[in-house]
């Protein structure tokens, strides 16, 4: 597990701050929402999310083909929002540092951070 972070620029991302923030959630939520394993947060999600499902296409995607790119794009905003820098996220992912900053490019990882940020101020 990483150390907390008190420095850097990755200080201010938090996931759990952002959907706070959007009311999103709440502590009592995040409570049992750790209670639940990620397969049945998953799960849940996707079965929560068909009822509004779009010709057997959740979110208009088609789930199979496209969760290995919804899997990676969370672990990027873990890895970033649990350390100091980009360099300590991507040792901590076990990739290298120019590798872990074209995947933040790629899913404009960052964005999702700093766009809440900005419609603060």
């Amino acid at each position: 597990m990483l150390k907390m972070r008190n420095s850097g620029k990755n200080r201010y991302y938090s996931i759990a701050k952002k959907l706070r923030r959007e009311g999103k959630s709440s502590e009592e939520f995040e409570i049992l929402f750790n209670n639940l394993s990620l397969e049945e947060v998953i799960g849940l999600k996707l079965e929560l999310a068909s009822k509004f499902g779009l010709n057997s296409k959740l979110y208009g995607v088609p789930i199979w083909a496209s969760i290995v790119r919804i899997s990676r794009d969370a672990v990027l905003k873990y890895a970033l929002s649990a350390s100091k820098s980009k360099r300590e996220a991507a040792r901590f992912l076990g990739i290298k540092e120019n590798n872990f900053v074209s995947l933040i490019k790629r899913y404009k990882t960052e964005s999702y951070f700093t766009e809440a940020v900005d419609k603060d101020d």
